[in-house]
């Protein structure tokens, strides 16, 4: 199969998930050599060339298209403060400028506490801009991979949540992302929504991270036991969401709406235990305390059970390890 120039674009590039994208896109058009250090917002576009090797054996065919078998490939990754979602001009003109094939959307408020004391701004970043990104998409004629969240469900039927699982989000940032998949949805028919959870990678402000310095110098930290979704590495969510971005170069691309996190779900006490653990003396040493969300003092309601089942993707052969593996996978890399 011949292979095809892409236009990439990423919004938040500089985030957790998009400098994981930009390594993902460069490693999808490498094969498996490995992929270089991802380059700043404002550079000039990353430049990759694919080889002749096939595309990995698992999933469908057609995956062989699209930015799996790209050729030429550029990447532009685009953050605060050369884009700001939140003006409509700015984000017309810079697709405008890059004439992109796909917009991968991962730019957002996800401080849920602030967006909390804030909804106002919540809505105006992750609803708003949400929503001019995805009419500068129709009007670029771009497919849009809109990065959602778990926290659009309210967590009380106790079981992962599907694809056709009716939202129903109790907090300001979820509300304002709900808002953002329904402006998309309502916007650009060429779209992929894509709900994942407890987002993690290296250098970035998450919960490993808030758990060793939380355990720095204390022989005991309370965590909560009734919060649970599923941990999810950037690392292995990045090339899921780029095998499924591929699928809008065939003949069946099927935009919609897709669950993709990290395999299995745990609790946050439970999370804590497994960072405590990998990450050895004199972290491993710190006793874990179980505590309910009640006890908690401080943030925003959070929904109690919000795993998220992988349905449609699973159907097109994508899917994600179990968050056990990526973790390891994590500290052993350094993370």
């Amino acid at each position: 199969m011949r292979a095809t120039r892409v236009s990439v674009l990423i919004t938040g590039g500089q985030g957790q998930l998009g400098r994981e994208l930009q390594r993902a896109l460069r490693a999808s058009a490498e094969g498996e050599g490995r992929a270089s250090p991802p380059k700043a917002a404002g550079r000039p576009p990353v430049r990759a060339d694919a080889p002749q090797a096939q595309a990995r054996r698992r999933g469908l065919a057609s995956l062989k298209a699209g930015l799996l078998a790209t050729k030429g490939a550029e990447v532009l990754a685009l953050d605060l403060p050369e884009l700001d979602v939140t003006d409509a001009e700015a984000v017309e003109r810079a697709l405008r400028q890059a004439k992109p094939d796909l917009v991968i959307h991962a730019a957002a408020l996800t401080d849920t506490s602030l967006c909390e004391e804030d909804p106002a701004l919540a809505m105006r970043v992750n609803a708003q801009g949400s929503l001019h990104v995805a009419r500068a998409c129709r009007r670029a004629g771009a497919a849009l991979v809109y990065v959602s969240t778990n926290e659009v469900f309210d967590g009380a039927r106790g079981e992962p949540y599907g694809e056709s699982d009716e939202p129903s989000p109790i907090n300001a940032y979820g509300r304002s992302k709900l808002e953002g998949e329904r402006f998309v949805q309502q916007t650009l028919p060429r779209h992929y929504v894509v709900r994942t959870a407890w987002l993690y990678a290296e250098g970035g402000d998450n919960f490993p991270a808030k758990i060793l310095r939380a355990a720095e110098g204390r022989r005991e930290l309370s965590v909560v036991t009734d919060e649970v979704a599923t941990p999810t590495w950037a690392r292995d969510l990045a090339p899921a969401i780029i095998r499924l971005a591929a699928l809008r170069a065939s003949a069946h691309p099927a935009y919609g709406i897709y669950h993709l996190t990290n395999d299995g779900y745990c609790s946050r006490f439970q999370w804590a235990a497994e960072v405590l653990r990998l990450a050895g003396p004199p972290w491993a040493d710190v006793t874990l305390r179980p505590i309910t969300s009640a006890e908690y003092t401080g943030g925003p309601p959070k929904p109690p059970f919000s795993a998220l089942r992988n349905e449609a993707a699973a159907r097109l052969g994508i899917t994600l390890r179990p968050w056990q593996e990526a973790l390891e996978d994590f500290f052993r890399r350094g993370g």
